[in-house]
């Protein structure tokens, strides 16, 4: 099982598409770094949970606020991407069936390709905060922050550097947890169709469904149960940092279980019963 995740994970960083993706994160925080200090705000343009303007104050908050801006849509192409292409990429270039001549099972295949396609995933949301940190450091300092954002007020005491760090961590990994539905059902796509943009485009479709349905407040309680109702959930974080993980994250976390093994469930059963003709 070791070999074969190792020489998944070869092909994977021989391909230019892991590269690209994995640069973006690289490259976004640098951005938003050099754009603020070129040219700051004056006040907050956002209001309550405006962590550009924290930023300005403490590079610390820098990964936060290239977090905040990447999970709302470059970071859920990246994983969509992953995670659609997994299985999908093998189809198109014929070497699936070629794979399963040997003797491996289709089970352990897809295992490997879950297993490939949450590392590189986590990868990606690690570089966002890693890199937003360095340059946020380079740019604005490293110190606690005490400033007041709008109606809330962004709280640190002396120890706070380590809660900052604390909680970026924490975020990183909800935000992570928050996109697996998404990815599941790309994923499940990947193993029924040949293309990987139409197993991509299935992922980040229901990306999209979920957050035009989740603003349609006629909806009421129904919109609970949509995959990204809690993703911005874990900025509460950062607007209240003593209050510590709030409800709506736990809810948020809970929320994408019944996806995963519903999504991942329905992959497993498909992909072990398909005709593989290419």
């Amino acid at each position: 099982m070791g070999a074969l995740f190792r020489t998944e994970m070869v092909k994977q960083w021989r391909r230019p598409r892991t590269w690209v993706t994995l640069s973006l994160t690289v490259a976004i925080p640098i951005i938003i770094a050099i754009a603020l200090k070129a040219n700051p705000p004056s006040t907050p343009v956002g209001g309550r949970g405006d962590f550009t303007f924290g930023a300005l104050h403490t590079g610390l908050f820098l990964p936060v606020a290239a977090l905040q801006f990447m999970s709302r849509f470059l970071l859920v192409i990246i994983i969509a991407l992953f995670a659609g292409d997994a299985v999908a990429s093998e189809a198109s270039w014929g070497n699936l069936r070629a794979m399963l001549t040997r003797p491996i099972g289709r089970g352990r295949l897809l295992l490997t390709k879950v297993e490939s396609t949450a590392l590189l995933a986590l990868i990606a949301t690690a570089l966002i905060g890693v890199t937003g940190l360095i340059a946020g450091v380079i740019a604005f300092g490293w110190h606690p922050l005490n400033i007041s954002l709008g109606p809330v007020e962004l709280r640190s005491l002396h120890e706070s550097t380590g809660q900052i760090l604390g909680n970026l961590a924490m975020a990183s990994g909800y935000v992570l947890w928050g996109i697996s539905g998404i990815a599941a059902l790309a994923f499940m796509a990947s193993t029924m169709t040949d293309s990987p943009a139409a197993a991509v485009f299935a992922g980040f479709g229901l990306y999209i469904v979920s957050q035009i349905l989740d603003n349609i407040t006629a909806l009421g309680s129904i919109r609970y149960g949509f995959p990204t109702h809690y993703l911005d959930a874990w900025t509460g974080l950062f607007t209240n940092p003593s209050a510590g993980p709030t409800g709506d994250m736990l809810r948020g976390t809970l929320l994408q279980i019944p996806y995963v093994l519903i999504f991942g469930g329905i992959a497993w059963w498909y992909f072990r019963r398909k005709d593989i003709l290419s």
